[in-house]
């Protein structure tokens, strides 16, 4: 295998045995990483770990952990250490969560979306954080975001608290580990085809609305690959993105790549950050 810009660096990828995280673990072999992934599922890790070790030079550790359960966090990322280090982690790990009005959804099942796409990103972002810190590693944190970060999600209201949470989280974490080199973005990927849309689908226009048609629609077009996403969380754990944090990437459109031509207007700004519009952003003037 060619150097690639992870090269001797351990990256951790949550939810990596399907979907986008998947994507990302066979990225970050590509780029010449050893890569832990950890799954719930038994039969989806092993299916992903045997994929992941057809690949030339590739070191694969697999280790089954749900990201809500700190013990379970807490022994992939100690696996990690004795596998070779901590040098990165993406949180892929996710679920969509309760479909419908949120007069209707079951709110045990609200919550319990929540506990796994916020509480867990929380762990994972904050026990890799300590052990970065601790062992002064200058590591990066990618965290997954998506729909209903931006944007209003109607019928979707517990994944769409939890993106959005992910998003703040990573941006106020990275002011307080900025001091120890560790960075924290986060990623939107983007329309990618996977299990969720599906689930969409099943739900109906009753309980999804009209976000049924826009789905159909997107599955029909072929979505955004989800190596998108990959190669952009691949860029936020390599050195080309040194000097960004605290940032939130919409895989697909922002043009990541010539972000370090940009770092000065970056870093000294709230481009790509979440912010509340005023009247004067829209020009104006009676406020």
């Amino acid at each position: 295998m060619s150097e690639g810009m992870l090269t001797g660096r351990t990256i951790v990828v949550t939810g990596g045995s399907m979907g986008i995280g998947f994507a990302c673990a066979k990225e970050c072999v590509q780029e010449g990483a050893a890569v832990v992934i950890c799954a719930r599922g038994e039969a989806e890790l092993a299916s992903a770990t045997e994929h992941l070790e057809d690949m030339p030079g590739a070191r694969i550790l697999s280790v089954r952990a749900d990201v809500s359960n700190q013990e379970d966090v807490c022994r992939v990322l100690d696996s990690a250490l004795e596998f070779g280090g901590l040098d990165g982690v993406i949180n892929a790990a996710g679920i969509y969560g309760p479909i419908g009005p949120v007069t209707k959804v079951d709110p045990e099942q609200w919550f319990d979306a929540i506990r796994i796409n916020l509480f867990g990103t929380f762990l994972v972002a904050r026990e890799s954080a300590r052990i970065m810190q601790e062992r002064r590693t200058h590591g990066s944190i990618v965290l997954m975001s998506g729909g209903g970060a931006a944007t209003p999600f109607p019928n979707y209201t517990s994944y769409a608290c939890g993106k959005v949470g992910v998003v703040r989280l990573a941006e106020t974490m990275a002011q307080e580990v900025m001091e120890f080199g560790i960075r924290i973005n986060t990623v939107a990927p983007g329309f990618v085809i996977t299990r969720f849309h599906y689930q969409t689908l099943a739900a109906g226009e009753e309980l999804a609305g009209a976000f049924v048609e826009t789905t159909r629609q997107k599955i029909t077009e072929g979505g955004v690959h989800p190596s998108v996403a990959a190669r952009t969380c691949a860029f936020l754990l390599s050195d080309k993105s040194a000097g960004i944090t605290g940032r939130f990437v919409a895989a697909p459109y922002d043009g990541w790549d010539k972000w370090p031509e940009h770092l000065d207007s970056i870093v000294n700004s709230d481009l790509f950050t979440l912010r509340r519009i005023v009247p004067n952003d829209r020009g104006m003037d009676w406020q």
